[in-house]
């Protein structure tokens, strides 16, 4: 507040606003780029919760689309777990030889192959349960559980937006 021209009422200052941060440049200007690196930081984490039962971040990708129960064709898998096709059947068939999961037939059509999750898989995924939730715990220490409830609630309607 200051004093007004006459010496005695104080009149409001109006409020100050934060500058906003320079424009970014390069890279750093890159939503793409800016993501990727989000995404490599928040994945680095997770491979160290996932570390002590020798799974991928990829693994627990397949493990949990396929904790639904329900069989996943390869197709399907694919894309739940944000991998390429080769790479997919590389990591399923790891896991097929851990005997975490396995392949047999598509319950909706006969003809085609489904991956399953094996009650080892199952058995897995709950010992990785405390790792995982402790990963997300850090992360909401660090960045805030509002602020990342908005992150994710922001990312889900960028990603809608864009799939069409």
């Amino acid at each position: 507040m200051t004093a007004g021209p006459d010496g005695g009422r104080e009149t409001p200052l109006p409020p100050v606003r934060p500058e906003p941060p320079p424009a970014a440049t390069g890279l750093g200007s890159s939503l793409a780029y800016l993501l990727s690196r989000a995404e490599r930081s928040v994945n680095r984490a997770l491979a160290a919760a996932l570390a002590s039962e020798d799974v991928s971040v990829e693994q627990w990708r397949i493990l949990q689309a396929l904790a639904d129960g329900r069989g996943h064709s390869m197709g399907d898998l694919a894309e739940a777990a944000l991998m390429p096709h080769p790479t997919l059947t590389k990591a399923v068939d790891r896991l097929v030889e851990r005997a975490v999961v396995y392949r047999g037939h598509d319950p909706a059509d006969r003809r085609k192959v489904a991956v399953f999750l094996a009650d080892r898989g199952s058995d897995l995924l709950g010992r990785l349960e405390a790792g995982i939730a402790e990963h997300h715990r850090a992360i909401l220490a660090m960045y805030g559980t509002a602020r990342t409830g908005e992150l994710m609630r922001e990312l889900e309607v960028l990603v809608r937006s864009l799939e069409g």
